[in-house]
């Protein structure tokens, strides 16, 4: 069970689930601890984050994969703070929004039918890992025309203007070259 400040964690052991909410001490005005609730909910099985500044992460996660489906590089890289980071399996880190754009574009390019769909959005060490299916048409520049599908996840850390700090991508890459050289 979580218990790290400003999250929501369900335990499914047992009739009840528990709420761990942040305690506001009024006369500090500031988090001191937790609310403990219970209430019934025997087939609650995942964890809700809360993040700090009241941010929705599947409402976020929901949003940036449509981003990636829009062909416009540019909202892909919107969803990053300004001097925010994409690291693809182990290239070398993206930094900033420009650098993000091109990262998009480079997708977007190579496959102008790109589609992602979220599979999963979980905590991992109190780090959201968003979990991913891309699929496409390599009909882009040079590409030879085969079909991909492939499925990853990015280890995020959120900022604190809530936006994505740094994203950890990872893909097999050796399955992602023979897609491309013999398709699916």
């Amino acid at each position: 069970m979580v218990t790290a400040p400003y999250s929501l964690t369900y335990s499914t052991s047992g009739p009840s689930a528990i709420r761990h909410l942040p305690f506001t001490d009024r006369r500090r005005k500031q988090t001191s601890g937790f609310a403990v609730i219970r209430f019934p909910c025997p087939r609650l099985v995942e964890s809700i984050p809360v993040l700090p500044d009241s941010i929705d992460l599947r409402d976020l996660a929901t949003r940036y994969t449509a981003a990636w489906c829009s062909q416009n590089p540019e909202s892909v890289a919107a969803f990053y703070s300004h001097q925010g980071s994409l690291r693809v399996n182990d290239g070398p880190p993206a930094v900033g929004r420009n650098a993000i754009t091109q990262v998009a574009q480079s997708f977007m390019t190579a496959f102008p039918d790109l589609c992602v769909v979220m599979d999963n959005l979980r905590l991992q060490a109190d780090e959201p890992e968003y979990h991913w299916t891309l699929s496409g048409t390599n009909t882009g520049p040079g590409g030879a025309g085969h079909r991909v599908c492939i499925s990853g996840f990015e280890r995020w850390r959120i900022g604190s203007d809530g936006l994505i700090a740094s994203s950890q991508g990872h893909f097999d890459a050796a399955e992602y070259r023979r897609q491309l050289e013999q398709g699916v």
